[in-house]
């Protein structure tokens, strides 16, 4: 059956501020690809176009005419323009399904599900209480109220881990039968290419007998940057030649650096800030390992990534991650805020070459048979159906 779908989303590339953008982009082109007609309504970013193709998806970017300092007022002022766009579209468009992604885009899914009467579809990638560990300040209780509207609404929920599962359950105390579970994907084509890693890695000064450890994440609290941070002085106590580079841009990168100063190494760590996909998988494919070291992680993406790319991964023992990687086979995994924990883990796989290789190897094999976005597009496309028949 032949869907037409409409997709709500605020982050798309080129705008990318965490893993929305590359969720959307790859279910998109695999739903396309599948021969269902989809529609991604997104914002502007300056450079793109205002409406393209790609790989058959068709991208509608929506001009935000109106700014606002406050994020949250921001978010309900660009959700005014996406419904605007939505409503031009289905002039012209029979939608059979609406689905959004988080709460950003919730205000314009649900007013879209109620004038067009069809179906909604949400996918929840993570929550406030999750993020923040305790609702505290105003802004945190709306947000929470708006993702507990959202679930309300959606016809059918997807969540990309059972760790997720079982968190909203609980939290929004939702029926069993509304959720569906379906893990996120990675586009393992996108790292079949040669990538020369002493070229890469000079370019950061990173000489080839350095060992070279790698985080990629956005620099926020829930991401445990500074648990890797803490970890490096035990990491060089046993690999003098390591160094590492902290890709990513956040609210948090200015505690970051004054930490990484305290650790007396700080000649051994760069802040890279916000990188291209391009050079995303470059420095992934050129690393001696990728280290997750999140507190809270509903899903964990960048971990996918890493494996796709043959990189060691090291990840924090905490929801979706401890659902991806498996200790001991395709990564390894440990204590979620504990530093020593994390060293240890990065001197396991840096100190046995032949284990990292092992790992690397069972790591590629599992993205191939479990996480690839054409199984993902066909079990969304299941929901979908599910949805528009109750």
């Amino acid at each position: 059956m032949k869907m037409n779908v409409c997709m709500l989303t605020w982050e798309f590339p080129p705008r990318i501020v965490g893993g929305i953008a590359r969720h959307c982009y790859g279910l998109a082109r695999a739903l396309a690809r599948d021969n269902h007609e989809i529609h991604v309504v997104t914002l502007d970013f300056p450079g793109a176009p205002m409406f393209e193709e790609i790989d058959g998806a068709k991208i509608h970017r929506v001009k935000i005419e109106l700014g606002h300092p406050n994020f949250i007022t921001w978010t309900f002022i660009f959700n005014h323009f996406l419904e605007k766009e939505v409503a031009t579209l289905c002039r012209e468009v029979e939608v059979d399904i609406i689905h959004i992604h988080d709460w950003l885009t919730a205000s314009s899914g649900i007013a879209t599900k109620n004038f067009l009467k069809k179906p909604l579809v949400s996918t929840v990638h993570s929550t406030e209480v999750g993020r923040v560990q305790e609702l505290r300040s105003p802004d945190s209780y709306l947000i929470d109220g708006m993702e507990w509207w959202m679930t309300y609404e959606a016809k059918k929920i997807i969540l990309c881990s059972n760790s997720m599962k079982w968190e909203i359950c609980n939290h929004f105390h939702l029926p069993q039968d509304k959720i569906a579970v379906i893990p996120n994907a990675v586009d393992a084509h996108e790292y079949d290419r040669h990538v020369d890693r002493e070229t890469v890695r000079k370019r950061y000064s990173i000489e080839p007998y350095d060992k070279l450890v790698l985080f990629v994440g956005r620099l926020v609290p829930q991401k445990g940057v500074e648990h890797l941070i803490k970890a490096i002085p035990r990491i060089v106590q046993q690999h003098n030649e390591a160094k590492f580079l902290i890709a990513g841009d956040g609210w948090s990168r200015s505690y970051l650096e004054s930490l990484a100063v305290s650790t007396g190494y700080r000649d051994r760590i760069r802040f890279l800030g916000f990188i291209s996909d391009s050079e995303r998988i470059d420095l992934m494919m050129s690393a001696d390992v990728l280290v997750v070291p999140s507190v809270y992680e509903p899903f964990g993406i960048v971990a996918l990534e890493g494996m796709a790319a043959g990189v060691p991964v090291v990840a924090s023992n905490v929801g979706g991650l401890s659902e991806i990687v498996e200790h001991d086979r395709t990564g390894v995994l440990v204590y979620p805020e504990n530093p020593e924990s994390i060293a240890w883990g990065v001197n396991r796989v840096l100190s046995d070459y032949g284990y990292s290789q092992w790992i690397i190897e069972n790591a590629k094999k599992r993205i191939r048979d479990v996480y690839s976005w054409e199984a993902v597009g066909r079990k969304t496309v299941k929901i979908y159906e599910q949805a528009c028949k109750g």
